[in-house]
């Protein structure tokens, strides 16, 4: 099942993405079609799962992927929400902050055999998950920096504000699901 939606996903958004990559470079828009391009790139990475003996990712985060991928690269950048709702771009860095420490539970339980895991603090848990979101939250700034450097100039239009808060909310991010991590792990 899981194996289907990756497939399906990433076929129908290859296809979204091609679709719009096409029609902004015939219409010369640089900017639209450069992120049109990323996405096929970016939607087709999934795909690499598919090679893994054991995927230890379920059918919601793979498709809260998904769900990212259209926000940030379509809703946020060819439709241009970043330049019209303020809160747009702080909600996604809000949302893969949350996503990535979904993700390093999910790595967690997978890497950590069970019998191993009884004996693991929940600070650790809690650590490994904040210092996941917080790194994803960094490489992601250091995208946009280059990014601006070499291609769009507009992806930090607020400059250093822009890049510390959404360094603040992709850490708050991480950090709601670090304390349920850590609240998650004392219960048991």
């Amino acid at each position: 099942m899981k194996r289907k939606v990756i497939i399906i996903l990433s076929i129908l958004f290859i296809i979204f993405m091609a679709a719009l990559f096409i029609y902004y470079l015939i219409k010369s828009d640089s900017s639209r079609w450069q992120v049109a391009l990323g996405g096929i790139i970016v939607s087709a990475l999934p795909l690499l799962l598919l090679r893994m003996k054991h995927n230890p990712f379920n059918i919601p985060i793979i498709i809260g992927y998904y769900l990212f991928l259209f926000c940030s690269l379509f809703l946020g950048s060819i439709v241009s929400f970043y330049l019209h709702h303020k809160w747009w771009d702080s909600t996604l860095h809000f949302y893969k902050g949350v996503y990535v420490g979904i993700v390093g539970i999910s790595l967690y339980k997978r890497l950590i055999p069970e019998k191993v895991r009884n004996d693991v603090s929940g600070w650790i848990l809690f650590l490994f998950v904040l210092s996941l979101a917080v790194f994803a939250s960094v490489l992601w700034e250091i995208y946009e920096f280059v990014g601006d450097l070499t291609f769009t100039r507009t992806m930090q239009r607020g400059g250093n504000t822009d890049t510390m808060y959404d360094l603040l909310y992709g850490v708050l991010g991480g950090l709601i699901i670090a304390v349920y991590s850590l609240i998650k792990k004392q219960k048991v």
